[in-house]
């Protein structure tokens, strides 16, 4: 019974919504679309009809529904059908069997816009606001933000972080190595991605401290020759928590784009190292000659000579000194991958003197890992596999040079040859087998 006193007045209605506009950053638009959705079930509740067209005016206030009905010479449902004397005072012209569209009173529309909907409408603002924070961080994606701790889970390392007006989790997995955080630290994180799987889910946020593009994000907010582009970062590799490789280059020849990077006593990058809890960066300088950029990314090794392959495929053959070899290498071959991820080329590394002694032997690197296979699990994974393949690799190559040494008319038998060797042009290693 109370609902037949309920009053639909659209001046609140319109109040309402700007208000929710303002204070929850949800459109208008999208909330009169929920509305006359809401309405739209009602009626096909209780009138048994979906046929309902509404005028919306904000600038006038006004909101009006109206139920569309059939002109008949005898009306069985007032819900559905109408006079022809009644519809002629709406539309003159009309005729029976015609539509015409009654305006439904405000009692009506009281008891189903207020009641019936309400619900609806608080859905549907929920769904707005979501709607928003998707659409807001998906123009976010790839950017580096500041966070806020809320909380660190005790158990598994994860943390919550509050990122304007939404929760996002770090998790371990993200982090890097020495990361500690505590309730209210505000920390820098980059958001790598957003995700809604369903409608009505809350938009998932993924962030992250150890994607190579956070080191990237960070030496575009620490170095102004970077951020307008005077300095260019051409390419990035990184094993979170340990060593980044980062290759730059300068559009302007009196811009040293390495000492850019570094700063003043090295106040650039040491504050990036800070934020990375003391993981390694080297600064390499890009060079359009593969050569020279494969040599400098696998600083801080000496590189005597970089031979490419002869067929055009992107694998080169680095000699080194025999003193520098391990360091070319580095620990468990980080150094010569991460310089591959970072030139895009697959380096074979040789000591100077064309072998290996025993405490090199099952070092060699004749390979780079496939691409996004840069976890330790992965890589500890393929260890003995590689050694095995290291080590076989390395007896040919003895073999070969021994044969080229004592019959230069002679060619190594096939079988000899490993399939890394083999790609090689004769012309780009003649040096080499001299």
């Amino acid at each position: 019974m109370e609902n037949k006193d309920i009053q639909f007045d659209p001046k609140e209605l319109f109040t309402a919504v700007a208000m929710l506009e303002k204070e929850r950053g949800v459109s208008a638009e999208y909330l009169f679309s929920q509305i006359t959705k809401a309405i739209e079930i009602a009626v096909s509740k209780n009138y048994g009809s979906e046929k309902v067209t509404f005028v919306i005016d904000k600038d006038k206030q006004i909101f009006e529904a109206y139920l569309q009905k059939q002109v008949m010479d005898d009306v069985f449902d007032n819900n559905l059908e109408i006079s022809l004397e009644k519809a002629r005072e709406i539309n003159p012209s009309v005729e029976i069997g015609d539509f015409v569209n009654v305006k439904m009173d405000t009692m009506a529309l009281g008891r189903i816009g207020v009641n019936a909907a309400r619900n609806v409408i608080r859905q549907g603002i929920n769904e707005g606001e979501k709607g928003q924070l998707m659409l807001e961080f998906k123009n976010k994606i790839g950017e580096l933000v500041t966070a806020t701790v809320e909380n660190v889970n005790p158990h598994n390392g994860n943390v919550a972080v509050k990122i304007g007006k939404s929760t996002a989790y770090l998790h371990l997995n993200e982090q890097v190595k020495g990361d500690t955080f505590k309730e209210g630290d505000l920390i820098k994180v980059y958001i790598s991605d957003v995700q809604r799987k369903e409608k009505g889910n809350t938009p998932k946020i993924f962030i992250s401290r150890t994607h190579p593009e956070f080191v990237k994000r960070m030496f575009e907010t620490e170095v102004p020759e970077i951020y307008d582009g005077t300095v260019e970062i051409k390419s990035v590799s990184r094993e979170a928590g340990s060593r980044t490789k980062i290759a730059v280059y300068s559009k302007d020849k009196q811009v040293d784009a390495i000492g850019a990077c570094i700063g003043t006593r090295g106040t650039r990058v040491s504050t990036i190292v800070d934020e990375l809890n003391g993981e390694k960066i080297d600064i390499i300088e890009y060079d359009e000659n593969p050569q020279k950029f494969i040599a400098a990314a696998l600083a801080p090794a000496t590189v005597i000579k970089v031979q490419v392959a002869g067929d055009g495929s992107k694998v080169c053959r680095v000699t080194v000194p025999d003193s520098q070899l391990s360091l070319a290498i580095g620990n468990k071959g980080q150094n010569v991958r991460l310089a591959a991820r970072l030139t895009g080329w697959k380096i074979d590394i040789r000591p100077e003197s064309g072998f290996f002694g025993e405490e090199d032997d099952g070092k060699f690197i004749d390979e780079i890992l496939p691409p996004k296979k840069e976890t330790d699990a992965y890589l500890d994974g393929m260890e003995n596999e590689k050694q095995d393949k290291v080590a076989g690799n390395t007896e040919t190559v003895e073999k070969e040079e021994t044969a080229e040494t004592t019959e230069n008319t002679e060619t190594v038998e096939k079988e000899e040859v490993t399939e890394d060797n083999d790609i090689f042009a004769e012309e780009e290693f003649s040096e080499s087998e001299e």
